[in-house]
């Protein structure tokens, strides 16, 4: 009886309806959960429409320095977002046992194939899971493992050094610097998990158009991570994903496909392993690479690691190994090229350490990780480089969970996510100093015992807590050999010492416009 009264009025007055529902979910959003008390940008309390614009802008880490220097250390960013500016934050956030689980923005960026999306270490929400699939792996990615890594890094080191002289040194050509060291980073990925150089260094382009692919696909996994739901309408949306299943849609992420081609290559032999394990008299001087490492987990745990996760490891070494990689190779060439006085510095260790004998005079002039490791300059100009242009460039998200937790003295409320932008934390000027927007190595050796203990648990260019990237000691494996030696060999300058470089932030913070020339170097006796 009432809804025959009241129906014909909705019907009515339909337009007043709609408005007064559209207004009522915007309030509840501005005020759900009590947030309304944290300040932010004005639209960010009401819609997450805000945070998806403003990082498909790809600028959005400036967006959220400002918004903290402007606000303090506990800012909105959407109607149930909060990011936390104090370094202190870490390790409730990111601590380990704090109850804290991923957000939906992480399996925007499974990969898929035959419609079945493929969990990795990075994207996995399930904490079980990545307990279990972690202690699957952990042990190829042990800092104890690089001696394994390092001849298989050095191949690939090896080629680029003398295709670099080949292609640029010796012609005066321009060289697309980012895009180079991007192409090294994949090579060194292939190596290390295949054994095998996937061509981008020799052939000097993108193989199979790969590189090009996963820009797209960060590019749009960053904007569709601040809406996950519209993933499912897009990507994955399940009629599209049903198709892929029965077989009337054989679209597979290029990603996955590499991956399966190449480790299918040796599928006899990863069999093998998985049935009866890697013999310890393996006779490799190149070392064991990783998808024989995973092979052996798959011995080691049949009820877990199966084909499709051990492809999934494989997967997510092309995804995150090369691109995270290549943008913090490009940030300290970058800055120390804006910086001659800390380039002729660190030149100055490197002759240095040649002439008494930290550094092995080889006709190829590389370096060792080992004699990396003694080179204090080389240290602090890779720390401040990574704390200038971190890779990661927005808030790695965390759900609080549903008891809710105290977060700097604040009662944050249960399905409230939150987190931190190393952007932001690594600008803190009382852990980094008042001149925190200045490249300055130096800050890293005049640092007491104390403050550097304080300076490296602020870093957070590779996380923190059990989520932790994985694959941290191979990038900084990557890093330390790669810096030296290149700059041993070639004398490097700008194209044009005046302009800036471009960055782009899809997630990741990628450059763009980094154009140098390398000459020779000769060092006189």
């Amino acid at each position: 009886m009432l809804l025959n009264e009241v129906l014909p009025l909705l019907v009515q007055y339909w337009p007043l309806v709609l408005a007064s529902l559209v207004v009522a979910f915007f309030l509840n959003n501005k005020f759900w959960k009590g947030l309304n008390k944290y300040p932010g940008h004005w639209a960010a309390g009401y819609t997450n429409w805000w945070r998806f614009w403003d990082v498909r802008g790809r600028h959005h880490e400036w967006t959220v320095i400002r918004l903290h220097r402007e606000h303090g250390d506990i800012v909105r960013l959407g109607p149930n977002v909060l990011s936390f500016a104090d370094p202190r934050a870490i390790k409730t956030i990111y601590g380990l046992n704090k109850g804290m689980t991923k957000s939906d923005f992480y399996p925007v960026q499974n990969a898929v194939a035959k419609g079945q999306r493929l969990q990795s270490l990075f994207s996995t929400t399930d904490e079980d899971y990545h307990a279990k699939y972690r202690r699957c792996v952990n042990n190829a990615f042990a800092m104890s493992s690089l001696v394994n890594y390092e001849p298989l890094v050095s191949s690939t080191l090896g080629v680029f050094l003398d295709k670099t002289q080949e292609l640029f040194a010796h012609t005066g050509n321009t060289c697309n610097f980012s895009q180079w060291l991007q192409y090294f980073a994949f090579d060194v990925i292939g190596d290390l998990t295949w054994s095998k150089r996937l061509g981008f260094v020799e052939e000097n382009r993108d193989v199979d158009g790969i590189i090009a692919f996963l820009q797209k696909f960060l590019s749009y996994a960053g904007p569709i991570g601040q809406m996950p739901i519209l993933d499912l309408i897009l990507e994955k949306n399940p009629i599209r994903m049903y198709a892929q299943r029965i077989g009337l849609n054989s679209t597979v992420f290029p990603v996955t496909l590499f991956a399966q081609t190449r480790s299918n290559e040796r599928a006899g032999e990863i069999q093998k392993i998985k049935t009866y394990g890697l013999p310890d008299d393996l006779p490799n001087s190149r070392g064991v690479d990783l998808l024989s490492k995973f092979a052996q987990a798959g011995h080691d745990h049949p009820e877990f690691m199966d084909d499709t996760r051990i492809l999934t490891a494989c997967t997510s070494m092309v995804f995150a190994g090369s691109e995270t990689t290549a943008i913090s190779l490009s940030s300290v060439f970058y800055f120390l090229l804006k910086h001659p006085q800390v380039y002729a510095k660190l030149m100055a260790e490197l002759d240095e350490a040649v002439t008494n004998g930290t550094i092995e005079s080889r006709e190829d002039k590389t370096v060792s990780w080992a004699e990396s490791q003694k080179l204090p300059y080389l240290d602090a100009v890779v720390q401040e480089s990574f704390r200038m242009h971190p890779a990661a460039g927005l808030i790695l998200e965390r759900i609080v969970p549903p008891q809710g937790m105290n977060i700097l003295g604040e009662f944050i409320p249960g399905g409230t996510i939150v987190g931190c932008n190393p952007w932001v934390l690594h600008r803190r000027p009382e852990v980094f100093g008042v001149d925190v927007d200045a490249f300055r190595p130096e800050r890293w050796l005049e640092a007491s015992p104390e403050k550097r203990k304080e300076m490296n648990g602020t870093m957070f260019q590779f996380g923190a807590g059990a989520r932790t990237c994985i694959g941290k000691n191979i990038s900084l494996l990557e890093v330390y050999k790669l810096v030296p030696s290149f700059l041993r060999r070639f004398e490097i300058e700008l194209e044009h010492p005046e302009a800036e470089w471009e960055t782009h932030n899809a997630w990741f913070i990628r450059q763009a416009n980094f154009n140098t020339k390398f000459r020779p170097r000769e060092v006189s006796p």
